[in-house]
């Protein structure tokens, strides 16, 4: 009896990530059963470019919302940063890296004026960013001079656009991205399994051997498939190795750093974390210049993702990134979330729009479908709580 009460409350603390990715797996299967083009290797090579600047973006404001913070400007930042490149390498015919760096210079400043206010001075995120919004846009049509600039070309059009393959190809199938995946497939099943003995080691509750066995199996499999996929279509897109070093770096900082202990600490309960001696201050400092340093990433991935910069870009990636927080499992009063929940919580973003696309869907459906998918994953969040502090 003592086992099933144990199996019963692990599976309760696990319901919001395990309900996640079972979502998505519906999701995908649903596009994939009304249209059997959205499997195909050539719409999933396109989910990976067209999306990977708002899981980019997802990353940082996952870290943003884990403490009790919102940040508003990221799509004007895109804007500005990207502006900021095309004027260097379009307009002023500087090497592509020149732009590069001035982008994520660009994107640092943004995050150290927003978090002084925000750390130092005491204004509210919310309103620190809502003004960077509009500040920030506003700007972006004046380094642009109301209009747009295109085309990048060359090196600078390849971050987002390139790709390894050839380099052990045969058969219809690069084999250097199979390789890459298998690696990545080892390195996941290595992590699981250390973060597993870590738990035993500290008495903490686990699944069971045979389900834990199954899990990582499971998922070695998809990302397979998925990896062949993409190796019979164009390759390895050089974007997918930037998006999964980030996600390795940011987990490993979230997880394992002093800092990303911080973050959750001030998010989950700010007067405690003061008494424990956390410099809030500084904490909260460094979390906005890491979003302003993400929203260069993705200015510098959208800019040239789209060969160009344009004073509306950038428009709604803020509500985008939030959304996927939320419906990854970040909490709306914070000290809630997981990178990898983010990540998921932007795919299932990405695929819908995708999916919607494809069956011809108009703008204004998906963008009530995206806001019910929103308004169910928070108010499930919600609920979540209320029940467990019954059970308290």
């Amino acid at each position: 009896m003592t086992g099933v009460t144990n199996l019963l409350s692990l599976a309760t603390r696990n319901l919001r990530q395990s309900g996640i990715l079972v979502a998505f797996v519906a999701i995908v299967a649903f596009f994939a059963i009304l249209n059997p083009t959205f499997l195909s290797p050539g719409n999933l090579t396109n989910i990976v470019l067209q999306y990977s600047y708002i899981l980019i973006l997802a990353i940082g404001m996952v870290i943003v919302i884990i403490a009790g913070h919102i940040d508003l400007s990221v799509g004007s930042v895109v804007a500005l940063t990207g502006a900021t490149a095309a004027v260097l390498v379009i307009r002023m015919q500087l090497p592509w890296w020149v732009g590069v760096i001035a982008a994520l210079v660009v994107g640092l400043l943004v995050g150290a004026w927003q978090g002084f206010w925000v750390a130092f001075v005491g204004i509210p995120a919310f309103i620190v960013t809502l003004a960077g919004m509009l500040l920030f846009r506003g700007l972006t049509f004046i380094v642009l001079g109301n209009v747009s600039l295109s085309p990048f070309g060359g090196t600078y059009y390849s971050i987002a656009n390139g790709f390894f393959n050839g380099l052990f190809g045969g058969y219809g199938v690069d084999v250097f991205t199979l390789v890459i995946f298998a690696i990545g497939v080892g390195g996941y099943a290595v992590w699981q399994v250390r973060s597993r003995r870590s738990k035993v080691a500290h008495q903490q509750s686990v699944e069971a051997l045979g389900w834990f066995i199954l899990k990582i199996a499971l998922i070695a499999a998809v990302v397979m498939w998925f990896g062949y996929q993409l190796s019979t279509s164009r390759g390895l897109p050089f974007v997918l190795i930037l998006l999964a070093v980030l996600i390795i770096a940011y987990s490993v900082i979230t997880q394992k750093s002093v800092f990303g202990r911080h973050v959750y600490a001030i998010g989950g309960n700010l007067h405690a974390a003061l008494l424990s001696g956390v410099n809030v201050r500084r904490v909260n400092f460094w979390i906005f210049v890491n979003m302003g340093l993400l929203a260069g990433v993705a200015g510098v991935v959208f800019s040239s993702r789209t060969n160009g910069a344009q004073p509306g870009a950038g428009n709604m990636f803020e509500l985008d990134a939030i959304a996927a927080c939320f419906i990854g499992g970040a909490a709306v009063t914070g000290g809630v979330g997981r990178v990898g929940g983010a990540i998921v919580g932007g795919l299932i973003m990405a695929v819908m729009s995708n999916g919607m696309q494809l069956m011809g869907l108009d703008q204004a459906t998906q963008q009530v479908v995206k806001g019910l998918v929103l308004l169910i994953a928070v108010a499930f969040d919600v609920w979540n709580k209320r029940r467990a502090g019954a059970a308290r």
